[in-house]
């Protein structure tokens, strides 16, 4: 097998991934398919020998291909977004594969097809690939000429955007479930937080919460509810980037936030956040427990 084979075969190992990055980034299978072909081109030129980790690389060749498709696409853009509809919104008409594009909307949801159409590219970017697929902050700042914490910035704007399109119910079942979870994490109910936490939930903290007393990372849900239980005694609920999270606060200045993801009705993930710089980029609003 020649060194050409080799780096093929290793290409098409993350083609699935980087054609899901694409398609979430462009909102059409037909264009994350001719960015992922642009990547490959552009890999087979440049070849991998130093390359540390051929996915995060990958991910971002294929997010730079499809980052310039967005900035074409909103310079070819002449009529207001406010006056438009989401004309790009391909997942509901592409007719070269209407199954396909189909299958794109129900993963993606119609509305957030139609909410990511209208941010910046740059935003749309930093959002897609962190909240989606989990790239640091530091690894989507360099392909978006931005800082880490600008770049953090971008994502909150979108997020923010994002979750004010969603359904009230949706955010209200969030609400519901966040609310039991502190409940449960202030009076020491163990077998209550277990049935909040999904089997494999992770518990991550920022450098600063850590230094403050808190683990790096905590993972699985037997893990997390006992390092959980009996805490959180001053935390309140409030919307995280108009997420419902929770923050505690000395003498009203917010010193950790817990950003919560919920997902099919139990916590997935709680990130720490204590950084001064991060809780400044933070919209908390108060969000009162019924």
């Amino acid at each position: 097998m020649t060194g050409d084979d080799v780096l093929a075969a290793r290409f098409e190992a993350h083609r699935d991934r980087l054609t899901a990055v694409a398609s979430r980034l462009l909102g059409s299978r037909a264009e994350a398919e001719d960015a992922v072909q642009e990547a490959w081109l552009r890999v087979s030129r440049a070849g991998t020998a130093e390359v540390a980790d051929l996915g995060a690389w990958l991910t971002t060749v294929v997010a730079r291909v499809a980052l310039n498709q967005l900035r074409a696409r909103t310079s070819r853009r002449e009529d207001p977004l406010d006056d438009a509809p989401p004309a790009r919104l391909h997942a509901v008409a592409d007719p070269a594969d209407p199954a396909e594009e189909a299958v794109l909307a129900d993963s993606v949801g119609l509305a957030l097809l139609v909410v990511l159409d209208q941010l910046a590219p740059a935003e749309r970017l930093a959002f897609v690939l962190h909240d989606l697929f989990d790239v640091p902050f530091d690894e989507i700042a360099p392909i978006v000429d931005r800082s880490p914490a600008a770049a953090r910035q971008l994502a909150s704007r979108a997020r923010r955007r994002v979750r004010g399109a969603e359904l009230p119910d949706a955010t209200e079942r969030r609400r519901e479930v966040v609310a039991a979870f502190l409940d449960a994490a202030r009076n020491g109910e163990f077998s209550a937080l277990l049935e909040l936490l999904h089997p494999e939930a992770v518990l991550r903290s920022d450098a600063v919460a850590t230094r403050m007393g808190s683990e790096a990372e905590v993972r699985g849900a037997s893990a997390v509810a006992r390092f959980l239980s009996g805490r959180a005694r001053a935390a309140r609920l409030v919307l995280v980037d108009g997420v419902p999270g929770a923050v505690w606060s000395l003498r009203g200045a917010p010193q950790v936030v817990f950003a919560f993801t919920v997902e099919d009705g139990v916590v997935t993930a709680i990130d720490l956040l204590a950084a001064p710089e991060t809780l400044a980029g933070l919209d908390l609003q108060p969000l009162g427990q019924r």
